[in-house]
């Protein structure tokens, strides 16, 4: 068994905020804030045996499982991750424990996953499975239907029909788990003017993008979650659809229509993938760009590279007025304000609002759902007031399959299973989706063409059921906690190998996590260093420098 701890002096690690070190005689990592001021959820992470990690938390949290199941959060070798320092062949050579590991990235053109014979689970059921990209839905289409994909994601809403009615193809989609937005980023003139942005979300005919451009079984969004979910709130009803309250807002705020029409230029940006939540994203930039216009606001569209583009937003928070979306990763609310609002939140909006912050997180510490309720319903209220986005659509979308691939899935939780695949006449599955991943270090990354591949390749503690979602053990066998959901420990597999041949064992997670929770970590590198997701999960960063005054 290996045992990855390193001892510092006592003193140094205390001077840092955390302990580090050895339990009960043995070689075995503990990893912890001296207390809870330091802002964050996590207490400590402790190897309780070899084979049992316990996390105690700060306060109660009902999604921990959910977040647990993430791949974000999946599990990496320490000494992997101790080789290479972080970074570096973590992002293109990943080593897991999931049936599928890397045999080659070809950038900029494919990459192959070969079968992994001593996986502990049921073996993928094809040899090989090749990820390769195109950006135009049409093209993934024409791809498909000449046999030289088995399986394409996110085909255009205007083809749902064509793939029905095809004998050779089958179509199977996912329920709207998903929120498109126009972001607002407040440091930036002039949204950072309130009446400016709530002028945005009179101007924006989302009835209008919803019915011209989504697919069957989307629906303009009332808020900011899907409506099966926890946190929905009807009731609070959204700016509706009317220009000329959009002009008066616009002429309140000091931006009068000049000689040519024009209040004030700016830009929206938007990347050019087609996401779940985004199936027409040019068309639909366009779109909008023209109802702006019609309300005196010159937007200039702008297309982004994906990684750039999510640089530039989730990472450093730099663009004035942006499209974006999400895809619904775990069952609960704390996905979808948590990870976009709350105060371990990115920086795509400018600055937290410091009310709607407590009432998220209000709502994702109360334990029972009556209780979580009235907090999601104020945080409905502000978002819709304080208006750091416009909430357009919750859109539907799906997957596209040759008629004869055994075992077809469309999942709105997490990603698609190629492992479950299985193709009569070949020995390989050959998947097109939008676009290349960024990265292959999941846990410093947020898109989902990343994760596409990374979950074939990585697994958490927990997982999510196909096609249902619901929490289910992967490299934890089980877990218990405490009553007040604040104490979770985690028992093992046994006999779990990664892909280089070594052996899973408790260290493994405390330094998978430890690496991103403590930001003067020596192995918190990443391909940014940013770790959104671990942020907006748990709050805050160990050693997380204070905000800039």
């Amino acid at each position: 068994m290996r045992f990855a701890l390193r001892i510092v002096p006592l003193v140094l690690v205390i001077l840092l905020g955390l302990i580090v070190a050895p339990a009960a005689g043995q070689d075995l990592m503990t990893y912890a804030a001296e207390n809870c001021d330091y802002g964050g959820e996590l207490l400590s992470i402790e190897a309780v045996d070899e084979m049992t990690v316990k996390f105690t938390l700060c306060f109660p949290d009902p999604a921990f499982p959910s977040k647990v199941a993430f791949v974000p959060l999946a599990i990496q070798s320490s000494e992997h991750l101790e080789a290479t320092g972080g970074g570096g062949d973590l992002i293109q050579n990943p080593i897991g424990t999931g049936p599928y590991m890397l045999e080659t990235w070809d950038l900029g053109n494919e990459i192959v996953l070969t079968r992994f014979e001593d996986y502990w689970g049921e073996p993928a059921n094809e040899p090989t499975a090749i990820y390769r990209w195109n950006a135009e839905a049409t093209a993934r289409l024409i791809e498909l239907q000449a046999g030289n994909a088995d399986a394409i994601n996110n085909p255009a809403p205007g083809d749902f029909e064509v793939i029905r009615n095809d004998p050779n193809l089958r179509l199977v989609e996912r329920v709207a788990g998903t929120i498109f937005y126009v972001g607002m980023n407040n440091r930036i003139e002039p949204f950072d003017n309130l009446q400016v942005r709530q002028a945005v979300a009179h101007a924006i005919d989302r009835q209008r993008i919803v019915d011209n451009f989504f697919p069957a079984g989307s629906i303009v969004a009332t808020d900011f979650i899907p409506p099966f979910l926890l946190g929905h709130t009807p009731e609070v009803e959204p700016f509706p659809y009317d220009p000329a309250r959009a002009e008066e807002l616009l002429d309140e705020a000091g931006f009068p229509r000049g000689d040519d029409g024009v209040r004030f230029s700016t830009t929206l940006s938007y990347r050019d993938v087609v996401r779940p939540y985004l199936p027409t994203p040019g068309i639909i930039a366009q779109d909008i760009q023209a109802q702006l216009a019609e309300v005196g606001i010159e937007a200039e569209v702008v297309q982004v590279e994906s990684g750039a583009f999510i640089d530039a937003t989730v990472v450093n928070g730099e663009l004035p007025m942006f499209l974006l979306g999400w895809t619904m990763d775990y069952p609960d609310p704390t996905n979808f304000y948590d990870t976009h609002f709350g105060a371990g939140g990115p920086e795509q909006f400018g600055d937290k609002f410091p009310e709607l912050t407590e009432a998220i997180a209000a709502g994702g510490q109360a334990v029972d759902p009556e209780d979580r309720l009235p907090h999601y319903r104020r945080a409905n209220e502000l978002l819709r007031d304080l208006a750091p986005m416009v909430p357009v659509g919750h859109a539907g979308s799906a997957m596209a399959y040759q008629a004869d691939i055994l075992n077809p899935h469309a999942v709105a939780v997490g990603q698609e299973s190629m492992a479950l695949l299985e193709d009569p006449d070949d020995d390989d599955i050959v998947y097109i989706q939008n676009a290349e991943p960024i990265g292959l270090y999941c846990a410093d990354e947020s898109d989902g063409e990343s994760f596409a591949v990374c979950e074939q390749i990585h697994e958490g503690l927990l997982g999510y059921a196909i096609p249902g979602g619901e929490v289910i053990p992967r490299l934890a066998e089980s877990y218990e906690v405490n009553e007040e959901l604040t104490e979770w420990t985690f028992t093992l597999r046994e006999g779990v190998m990664f892909h280089d041949g070594t052996t899973l064992d408790a260290n493994d997670v405390v330094l998978s996590y430890a690496a991103q929770w403590d930001i003067e970590h020596p192995l918190h590198v990443g391909r940014t260093g940013d770790f959104t997701y671990f942020g907006s999960f748990f709050t805050a960063f160990l050693n997380q420098p204070p905000p800039e005054s």
